[in-house]
């Protein structure tokens, strides 16, 4: 398979002997996956560009004689429409023989690959991959990162793609659970409760970034789908237990499985299964046991009678691991004799379960030091207001509520040369990283098309709805422009055109309130052309025009009329309070953050 370019000499190399291993080869194709693009896998590829800022990302399954990429972000022609490559342009290959991440600052530099036609054909130049797996620790392929230049890959860097690449392997083994519990009859059912359990697991450990929330629901989710009984046990500093989460199917239970939850963070003694697990990451399976088992592992008597009130038939212990191996905690499930004893397919389901747990507690961390991040880049796009006589300006932004603070709502405002104050609101569609980017691109283009210009901002907003399609910008956007001009008279006239976006309001002195209404038009980013049109009003001594997004109006149970109508009722009479305390007062009235908020308001003095 060629791209059609010059032929060259090519060094003829056998592939490694691990990618025709029968049993790799059979989980590779119980995945079901091909060349063609998987929406999920494509979501890993999106989140492996974005967060390490490369121009190519892939989700890259190898088989014995080719490389395949259900996910897939920025790979040049005819590669990306081919979704596949033979093996001679294949990096991700030597991650599958060598079984561990494989990172090049430089390939050219590197004896294993530098003749590989990749460098050549696709431009890989800098690469991480980072192996995909599936529950037996088969390598069935990579999550990589790939630049068209050297590039230092950072630590941090890895750990996302790694702790990517563990939720990437995740779904792999779900879409081999899945492939196998079509095969019929009790296995089947057994494999869709098993999927339903871990489908469950990952929407609960992905509902919350709080660690301890995060653990209470995922006992609750096993017991009693899974278990009699869970402990779901976090390690401190020392690698001794600091917290523990039990929960019983029985709930006259509770009171006794709490205090065993409380006495096992001091009184397991070297024998104990829990610290084995801990101490190696190991997992371990007891399909017959009893009340001796904890009496062995345990220093307080009082351990064992509990256990034989609660039932103990069977167990299994399995490490919650974080990506690199590190042992955060253990999960500990229980059956009491009532119940089937623990099997092997129950050990992996519990593995997989750890794991998952793992990436979860390490996400919370990650949240940590991302939310930051975003809040300097939402902070660095939002412009500082200029100073402009007798006109007072007051801007707010706040984030929808459990978000990194980074998303598409964006105000600006600046001075025109012959002094007019050009003031504009908007809101890009989504709620991410590429939502904010999009939105930087539209607050300096809407900045590079009005700037110097007198035209009416209805012929502005036509100009920049050309220059949108013209560049072909993916941008779908709501959006106000305001020109705000002093008049002889001492009262500003301000002109204003509505692309789609929520009214305008003025708090008129005295304190009646005035929606700048008008025939709706079109959003911006539209195929069609739209001519668009100018509207004016006065601004006299007093009067506030306040600019906002739609989270200040819009909820899940109520219609944006009715939260037009409340938020008016709420400006009534405001025209006296300082122009901060008002942003200040509008954005604490607002109950549940849906949505991202901006607000920007002038007054005239």
């Amino acid at each position: 398979m060629t791209d059609g370019s010059t032929a060259r000499p090519r060094r003829a190399t056998a592939p490694p002997p691990a990618l025709g291993d029968p049993a790799r080869l059979r989980a590779l194709a119980d995945t079901g996956l091909d060349a063609a693009p998987d929406e999920a896998f494509d979501r890993f590829a999106r989140l492996v560009s974005d967060l390490l800022d490369v121009p190519v990302a892939l989700v890259s399954l190898v088989s014995a004689d080719r490389q395949f990429f259900p996910g897939a972000v920025g790979l040049p022609e005819p590669w990306a429409e081919r979704r596949q490559t033979p093996l001679s342009h294949s990096f991700c290959q030597h991650v599958v023989d060598i079984e561990v991440p494989m990172v090049l600052p430089d390939a050219r530099l590197y004896p294993r690959v530098r003749d590989n036609l990749a460098i050549a054909d696709l431009g890989v130049v800098a690469y991480a991959g980072m192996p995909l797996t599936d529950l037996s620790g088969r390598v069935l392929g990579a999550l990589c990162a790939i630049d068209s230049k050297p590039r230092a890959w950072s630590a941090g860097q890895l750990r996302t793609l790694a702790d990517l690449a563990a939720a990437c392997s995740s779904e792999l083994r779900l879409r081999i659970a899945l492939d196998g519990a079509q095969e019929a009859g009790r296995r089947a059912v057994q494999a869709h409760e098993r999927l339903e359990l871990l489908a469950g697991v990952s929407e609960t450990l992905g509902g919350t970034l709080d660690v301890g929330i995060a653990l209470r629901r995922l006992a609750a989710t096993m017991v009693p789908l899974l278990a009699d009984w869970c402990l779901l046990t976090l390690v401190g500093p020392t690698g001794l237990p600091r917290e523990v989460v039990a929960v019983h199917c029985d709930p006259a239970r509770t009171a006794d499985v709490d205090r065993f939850a409380e006495l096992l963070r001091t009184g397991l003694s070297s024998d104990s299964v829990i610290r084995a697990v801990l101490r190696t990451g190991q997992p371990r399976l007891g399909g017959v046991a009893s009340v001796a088992d904890v009496a062995r592992g345990t220093t307080d008597p009082e351990m064992a009678a509990i256990a034989r009130r609660l039932g103990i038939a069977s167990y299994l212990s399995v490490p919650v691991s974080a990506a690199g191996g590190t042992v955060l905690g253990a999960i500990t499930l229980v059956n009491g004799p009532q119940r089937q004893q623990f099997d092997d397919r129950d050990l992996l389901t519990a593995v997989d379960i750890g794991r998952r747990a793992g990436q979860a507690i390490g996400n919370s961390s990650m949240y940590g030091e991302q939310r930051h991040v975003a809040e300097v880049l939402q902070h660095s796009m939002l412009p500082r207001l200029p100073l402009v006589p007798e006109l007072e300006l007051a801007a707010r932004y706040q984030p929808a509520a459990d978000r990194v603070e980074v998303g598409g709502d964006w105000y600006d405002a600046f001075v025109q040369p012959d002094g007019d104050l050009i003031a504009a609101i908007g809101d890009v569609a989504g709620h991410d990283i590429e939502a904010a980017a999009t939105m930087g691109q539209l607050r300096n283009l809407v900045r590079g098309n009005a700037f110097g210009r007198q035209d009416a901002v209805g012929e502005l907003m036509t100009h920049l709805d050309g220059a949108i399609r013209g560049l072909r910008l993916p941008i779908a956007a709501t959006a106000t422009l305001v020109r705000i001009r002093p008049r002889s008279s001492g009262v500003r006239e301000v002109t204003w055109c509505n692309a789609g976006h929520p009214p305008a309001l003025v708090i008129r002195a005295g304190g009646t309130v005035e929606s700048l209404e008008a025939p709706p038009e079109a959003l911006l980013g539209l195929a069609r052309p739209v001519r668009r049109t100018s509207h004016s009003t006065g601004l006299a001594v007093g009067d506030t025009l306040l600019l906002y997004t739609d989270g200040l109006v819009e909820r899940r149970d109520q219609s944006i009329d009715d939260g037009l109508s409340e938020l008016r009722s709420r400006l009534a009479g405001s025209d006296t309070l300082p122009l901060d305390e008002l942003c200040d007062l509008l954005l604490a009235s607002i109950q549940h953050r849906e949505d991202d908020t901006a607000l920007l308001a002038v007054r005239a003095h």
